[in-house]
């Protein structure tokens, strides 16, 4: 009994990560090439300010992108420690996750145009106002320590003439020997904990549970998928199929809003990496306002809500989404998965041999 309960944990943490890692090692190489390619001076004129106007810029440009919410750590982290305050920062990593091209296309064929429009403008709102809280709330972690000096230093440095290519070998060497490994050490124990709570609540009992309209709290729902690894692409046919089941409309935009802006991979990543406070602000910003919105939702759509049945629509939303998304072949995730997995026994060496010296002391 323990030991299947184990074994399931481990699969349904690898299957987590399979999920996520060819976008995690594509961030490792973005990230290392915006590091040196970027011009620092730019960078810190864009987003190292707490200007409303630079909240909306880190937002516009995440929304493009369809990363997953741990994939987007990398890009994130790099624009952090290249000069980007702690507000344009965490704008971008919340906006990347919840309102990508993709997702919105799935939301409008599954979900219909009303959640739709609720979603888009919650995904707008929601990471200029995690942004503005960190700017006013951030405290030292409100850009990373050294980074002025650094960017300084850079732009000072007349005698940097390196060519295009030479930067980015440098950047890339610095994405695989520092920041795949900072985050890497997280992550994996981040998905392995996803995947116990995973088997805890495996997803045909949430499914049962949450399409009950009689048990449904927003509340539970919120605690839920702050708690799960949720891909807003990947569970949206999900939520379609709570609602349709007799879900409340705004269950659907709390479990995604919450869900795909808050997991554990990514919490854990950046509380070790930024600081208790970001998590703090970052956490409680988006369940707050995943609740309110949830709340105001069914206001607004009950007891009149019809969940969308046109099958037609439902068919050619889900063909324009699927030519968008890149799925990767399975040897590939595995591939990545394991060089994530070796960034990670990588970053806990030096840790292990500190024991091991330790223990021999000791003896």
């Amino acid at each position: 009994m323990i030991i299947d309960y184990i074994k399931n944990s481990i699969m349904a943490g690898i299957n987590i990560l399979n999920g996520a890692s060819v976008w995690l090692v594509a961030s490792f190489i973005l990230a290392g090439i915006m590091h040196d390619v970027l011009s620092p001076d730019r960078l810190q004129k864009m987003l190292g300010n707490k200007k409303i106007s630079s909240l909306f810029k880190s937002t516009l440009s995440g929304m493009f992108l369809p990363i997953c919410s741990c994939g987007v750590i990398p890009l994130g982290l790099s624009l952090y420690y290249s000069g980007a305050y702690l507000g344009p920062t965490l704008a971008f990593m919340c906006a990347t996750p919840i309102i990508n091209p993709i997702a919105m296309i799935m939301c409008f064929g599954l979900l219909g145009w009303k959640i739709s429009i609720i979603y888009l403008i919650t995904g707008l709102l929601l990471p200029l106002v995690v942004g503005i809280l960190a700017n006013i709330f951030g405290g030292d972690e409100i850009k990373a320590y050294g980074v002025e000096e650094s960017i300084n230093q850079k732009v000072l440095n007349i005698e940097d003439d390196r060519t295009l290519k030479q930067k980015f070998v440098s950047g890339l060497r610095w994405s695989m020997n520092d920041l795949a490994l900072s985050v890497s050490k997280y992550v994996i124990p981040g998905m392995f904990i996803a995947g116990i709570l995973l088997t805890l609540l495996p997803q045909q009992y949430i499914q049962m549970y949450l399409g009950n309209p009689s048990v449904i709290s927003l509340g539970s729902i919120t605690v839920l998928a702050s708690c799960m690894y949720v891909c807003a692409v990947g569970h949206i046919p999900f939520i379609a199929a709570l609602v349709a089941s007799g879900a409340a409309p705004g269950v659907a935009i709390t479990f995604l809003i919450a869900g795909t802006a808050t997991n554990l991979p990514e919490l854990i990543s950046i509380y070790n990496i930024i600081g208790k406070r970001t998590v703090v602000i970052y956490t409680s910003t988006t369940i707050l306002f995943s609740l309110i919105v949830g709340y105001i939702t069914n206001l607004i759509l009950m007891p009149n809500f019809n969940p969308v049945l046109n099958f037609d629509r439902v068919s050619n939303s889900i063909s324009v989404a699927n030519k968008l998304i890149f799925s990767a072949p399975q040897p590939l995730k595995y591939l990545c998965s394991f060089i994530i997995f070796l960034f990670f026994i990588k970053s806990i060496i030096p840790n292990l041999n500190k024991i091991f010296l330790k223990q021999k002391v000791e003896l």
